[in-house]
C-alpha cells in the first residue's frame, strides 16, 4: 500500500507543479487552489509511504514521477521543446529511480 501511495503521491506533484505554473505567481484563483490541494494531497502521501519506504528511495521515486510528469506535461501541452537528448534524459531518470527499488 505504500508504494501505490507513493506512486500517486508523485502524480500529485506532476498536478501541483502544472497547477502552479498555470497560477502566473498564484495571482489566478483556481490553478492556485487546485496548486495548494493537489500540494497536501502529495505531501501527505508521500509522508504515509515513508512510514515503510526508506526515505532515500521514496523521495527518489517521488520526484522521479513527479520530474518525469512535470516535463512530460511541460512537451505535451505547454510547447516545452522535445528533443532527443531531453527525452534521454527523462529515461534516465526512470532507470535511476527503478535502480534504487530493485537495490532496495
Amino acid at each position: 500500500m505504500a508504494w501505490i501511495a507513493l506512486v500517486v503521491s508523485g502524480l500529485f506533484e506532476t498536478v501541483w507543479a502544472a497547477a502552479l505554473s498555470a497560477s502566473r505567481g498564484l495571482s489566478k484563483p483556481l490553478p492556485s487552489i487546485v496548486f495548494v490541494v493537489a500540494l497536501v494531497i502529495s505531501m501527505a502521501g508521500l509522508g504515509y509511504a515513508l512510514r515503510t519506504v526508506p526515505v532515500g528511495t521514496g523521495y527518489a521515486v517521488w520526484v522521479g514521477i513527479g520530474a518525469i510528469g512535470a516535463a512530460a506535461y511541460g512537451m505535451a501541452a505547454m510547447g516545452d521543446p522535445v528533443s532527443v537528448g531531453r527525452i534521454t534524459c527523462l529515461v534516465l531518470i526512470v532507470a535511476g529511480v527503478a535502480g534504487l527499488k530493485v537495490l532496495h
